[in-house]
């Protein structure tokens, strides 16, 4: 069973990546495989888990539980608690954008980017989104970006370039900023780096990384961007400019008030942003009560949540509880400790170990790896293995386009194709990738010296 798990994974994501082939939805495949990979862990039993010690702690401390009981009472309720923190972040985020969206904030910047060249308007987003996934995260700032993309850019296609080149800036910006990416965060809270030296060891490497994929893409695209038509909504809100500003201020206070948030209250930011979004949410319903009846269904945030993309969200459902199954029965952890086994001396052995998480964090969820690997080794606050890791791991996602809570998120919003991205994006992500890993390493050589 313990085999068959894996084989398990690998059909699915196989199913997954050829979806517009097919035409199986990724989201049904998702579900359906974090489903299976769950029964399995259920009929395997305890003889197929690789440490069985958290088991016994909770058979010991539960007289009278079995191990179905620590596997949905304990595991699962904790994988769920685990996803829904990531779902219910993505749910107010999308909404938050919608909002500022339907009340025209997103013109507000667009009409102030007059550039249609392709190349220009490629860095003037790319060095936008590193800078915002910073402050915010990179999966909040995703959904921003691709909200102005739609805006900016008419031609589908055209838009997926710029779609990629996003996802590859928000985890690169998000790499080097304490409250920028989900592991960077872990090993920020559990004391492994600071906020200083995170920023001032991976800063360089991180840029060098979107950087490297810009040049390429310079040499790559000619001509000008089509701006897509203004609708008749649109055309319609450029007569309240002050009502636009309101929202797309607001709206971006409640994004940027997250991280400040989750500092100040040690909750997480899923109640941050959903916090935010009542705010705003409440403001909507002020500013439109006097507005005609037409005006206020059309601002209703009930008709605004109609248009969340849902499909997304239940991806990340599926995928995430397929990455726990795996993660509870000690599939990630054993491929963490097999990585320890690599045949080289320090440092080029944990150099090679966190390029190697960072690859395969483009696979599986690279929460759990980065995870097992923090529970592998006791180097102190800010060493090198820390701060690679969080470059590696943050950066590494962009690989594939299921590789990163911001890729699913694009993937979904733009309809990306999985296949498209690989054959067009992923080679200059590995480029960007391999010169930010190298950056990193002539970094650590000459400080050495």
């Amino acid at each position: 069973m313990f085999i068959l798990m894996i084989i398990i994974f690998v059909i699915g994501y196989t199913l997954i990546a050829l979806e517009h082939p097919l035409k199986i939805n990724k989201t049904a495949t998702a579900l359906l495989l974090g489903v299976m990979l769950w029964v399995c862990a259920v009929i395997g039993g305890a003889g197929i888990l690789v440490d069985t010690a958290p088991m016994q702690a909770y058979l010991t401390s539960h007289e009278g539980s079995t191990f179905i009981d620590w596997l949905t009472k304990s595991q699962l309720i904790h994988a769920l608690g685990e996803v829904s923190e990531i779902l219910f972040f993505l749910l107010a985020a999308m909404t938050i954008v919608e909002i500022i969206d339907t009340n025209g904030g997103f013109k507000v910047i667009t009409d102030r980017i007059k550039s249609t060249n392709k190349v220009k308007l490629l860095w003037i987003l790319s060095i936008l989104t590193f800078f915002m996934s910073a402050v915010l995260d990179n999966l909040t700032t995703s959904i921003v970006m691709v909200a102005l993309l739609r805006k900016l850019i008419g031609d589908r296609h055209d838009r997926w370039f710029y779609a990629g080149m996003v996802i590859l800036a928000a985890n690169a910006g998000g790499a080097w900023s304490p409250i920028g990416d989900v592991t960077t965060i872990m090993l920020w809270i559990a004391g492994d780096v600071s906020a200083a030296n995170i920023i001032q060891a991976t800063f360089l490497s991180s840029a060098v990384s979107i950087i490297v994929p810009l040049v390429v893409l310079s040499f790559m695209m000619k001509g000008e961007v089509q701006r897509p038509e203004l609708s008749s909504s649109s055309e319609s809100l450029q007569i309240n400019p002050m009502r636009s500003t309101l929202f797309l201020i607001l709206g971006v206070s409640c994004l940027v008030c997250v991280p400040i948030f989750k500092t100040i209250t040690h909750l997480p930011p899923y109640i941050g942003m959903l916090g935010g979004l009542s705010i705003l949410w409440i403001t909507s319903e002020i500013v439109h009560r006097k507005d005609t009846e037409d005006m206020k269904d059309k601002f209703a945030i009930s008709n605004v949540i109609t248009r969340i993309d849902v499909p997304s969200i239940l991806f990340f459902l599926g995928i995430l509880l397929a990455v726990n199954a795996l993660g509870t029965v000690g599939h990630l952890g054993l491929l963490a400790n097999s990585l320890d086994t690599i045949p080289m001396a320090e440092p080029g052995k944990y150099y090679v170990i966190n390029i190697i998480i960072g690859m395969l964090s483009s696979v599986v969820d690279n929460v759990p790896l980065v995870a097992a690997t923090m529970g592998m080794y006791d180097f102190p606050m800010d060493h090198y293995f820390w701060t690679f890791i969080a470059y590696c791991a943050g950066t590494g996602g962009s690989l594939l386009i299921i590789g990163s809570a911001a890729g699913v998120a694009v993937m979904g919003m733009e309809k990306i194709d999985f296949i498209w991205y690989l054959k067009h994006i992923s080679w200059i992500a590995l480029l960007g990738y391999l010169a930010g890993a190298g950056t990193f390493i002539l970094e650590q050589v000459i400080r050495a010296l």
